[in-house]
């Protein structure tokens, strides 16, 4: 599938617009690979649109996916954040926040939320949720603390594992959706609690603390991982000069060498929403350094027409290798 399509269709497949900024037609006409759905955008606008209205639009994008003139046809995938229960959706069961599941600590429980989550979201016809989040909150300061399971990498471990299992349930045969591992890593470790701040820690201590949820999520088989907003300092004298540092997004080393080397995962990082922007010297429609870093899905809502022209045009000047291209449209296929 992959050697009968030409650099537009791979760089399409890679880019993931917002369902507001993207119609089916123009899904079609550039073989868009995913779209995603915020928190403030329905079905036409409507926020108390109905489940088969919701379906209705999925399946308009579905059917215009496989209509691209691709040689072989690649359905596209729909992204939400079912973050407690298909949130977004008027009418859907809602369950507690991670923190209200880590404080009941039962992953039983956590695993029949996943399924529960899993089934409302595919009535709808989405196929991948923007969850769980795995963060190890350190500082009640930080204003997405409820998003964390717990200050404790076991029990993020166990209840992130559990929360993955629920989720993909039954993916093999249709019933399950793609779970997302978020945000890769130690977005709960910034400095004072600051959002989207600064992790410094050893990355012994990056690993053991911040990536506990990661290592059961990948044990799970856990399908996609999303980049985290904050970045990383490397405290240890006697690495901090080895390791790349600075925003997540354009890290190669947790994203390429950590995360898919040594760690063997083989399914598909996405950025978060306009991600690649705070990397140094990058803008939302144009960052060769994320791809290369090992970003495999762009999520770049409003202006995702110019990031594919910059993209392809990197590609044709040298500044992002085809076989990055390559490897990034394969994990999506």
């Amino acid at each position: 599938i992959l050697n009968s399509m030409t650099l537009l269709q791979k760089v399409g497949q890679m880019t993931q617009p917002e369902i507001r900024s993207v119609t089916p037609d123009q899904v079609r006409q550039h073989a868009i690979g995913s779209v995603l759905n915020g928190g403030d955008t329905w079905p036409q606008g409507h926020k108390a649109a109905s489940a088969a209205q919701w379906l209705a639009l999925s399946e308009a994008f579905h059917d215009a996916s496989l209509r691209t003139g691709m040689a072989t046809p690649v359905p596209i995938l729909w992204g939400t954040d079912a973050v407690h229960g298909h949130n977004n959706v008027m009418g859907a069961t809602l369950f507690p926040h991670n923190i209200g599941l880590g404080a009941a600590d039962n992953p039983a429980l956590v695993q029949e939320i996943g399924a529960a989550t899993a089934r409302a979201v595919l009535a709808t016809g989405i196929a991948w949720t923007f969850a769980p989040t795995l963060a190890v909150a350190r500082d009640a300061r930080w204003g997405r603390t409820y998003e964390s399971y717990s200050e404790d990498p076991a029990r993020v471990a166990r209840l992130g594992g559990a929360m993955v299992a629920g989720l993909q349930q039954g993916l093999a045969s249709g019933q399950g959706v793609l779970a997302t591992a978020k945000h890769y890593i130690g977005d709960g470790g910034t400095e004072a609690g600051m959002d989207q701040g600064l992790t410094q820690t050893t990355a012994t201590e990056l690993f053991t603390l911040h990536g506990a949820g990661y290592t059961a999520a990948l044990t799970q088989g856990v399908q996609t991982v999303m980049a985290s907003f904050n970045s990383w300092v490397d405290t240890d004298p006697a690495t901090k000069g080895l390791h790349e540092q600075g925003r997540m997004h354009g890290n190669r080393f947790l994203l390429t060498e950590v995360l898919k080397q040594q760690l063997g995962f083989d399914g598909v990082v996405v950025s978060d929403w306009n991600g690649i922007a705070q990397v140094a010297g990058c803008k939302a429609t144009a960052c060769a350094q994320a791809i290369n870093a090992g970003i495999d899905m762009v999520m770049v809502p409003d202006d995702w027409q110019d990031f594919i022209r910059h993209t392809v045009a990197q590609v044709q000047a040298g500044q992002i290798p085809l076989a990055r291209i390559d490897d990034a449209v394969r994990r999506i296929l």
